[in-house]
């Protein structure tokens, strides 16, 4: 049970780190992905490695090609807008609804703490810190909504943005302790449009930050427009 267990383990980093490189343009469209040589990169056997690949084929990142590892399929403009667009309006409806937690009072005090270690974090650089307080902030509201059905929903879809981009960018940082600040006021006043409208914005400049990134790397050059 433990070698299984350990195995997946290497699986979800091997599939998330590869996640990662094909959402910010470092694996591109057509790029091979062999399973011996990812798993030397890696450091572990070639079944992690596998199992990994078939996670990312399931989510139409790759294909598997015969004899010749798995290609990475086309990420186009709207696949990355319709990813932001799914992570705002779950987001929105779970802090809509954790606004009427019967224990808003105290976990307003508990966001608080939360968003002050965050801003700690950004504010030393502390890049693995911010990352794990701003799960620990999102993880809190999904709590308090009490709906685990959306909220595995927006683990999943959560699994496409790249955090620890986000992290390194230090406008963006500053941006997100001042847009949760705001989200805590708006919390308190049970102010529910105000909460959806903050957080559609807030994913709204994440998505922008990361099509910039992706055209500034010549990601869509050979992509069409639309």
């Amino acid at each position: 049970m433990a070698l299984t267990t350990h195995r997946r383990q290497i699986t979800e980093v091997v599939a998330d780190d590869l996640r990662l490189q094909i959402m910010t343009g470092r694996l591109r469209s057509g790029d091979f992905v062999r399973l011996d040589e990812t798993a030397i990169s890696y450091g572990c056997s070639v079944t992690p490695v596998r199992e990994a690949l078939v996670t990312l084929r399931g989510e139409g990142l790759v294909r598997s090609s015969r004899h010749r590892g798995f290609i990475v399929e086309t990420l186009t403009r709207r696949d990355v807008v319709d990813v932001f667009w799914i992570q705002a309006e779950l987001s929105a409806r779970l802090t809509m609804r954790a606004a009427d937690a019967d224990t808003l009072a105290d976990d307003l005090v508990t966001l608080k703490k939360m968003v002050d270690g965050i801003e700690a974090a950004v504010e030393s650089g502390a890049h693995d810190d911010v990352i794990a307080g701003e799960y620990a902030f999102h993880r809190e509201i999904n709590r308090m909504a009490q709906s685990k059905k959306v909220a595995w929903f927006l683990a999943a879809a959560s699994r496409y943005s790249p955090h620890d981009v986000y992290v390194r960018d230090r406008e963006w940082t500053t941006h997100a302790v001042a847009s949760h600040r705001r989200l805590l006021e708006l919390l308190a006043s049970d102010d529910k449009q105000g909460i959806a409208d903050e957080i559609r914005t807030q994913f709204g400049d994440a998505r922008d930050r990361l099509l910039s990134h992706l055209e500034s790397v010549g990601f869509f050059d050979d992509q069409p427009s639309a």
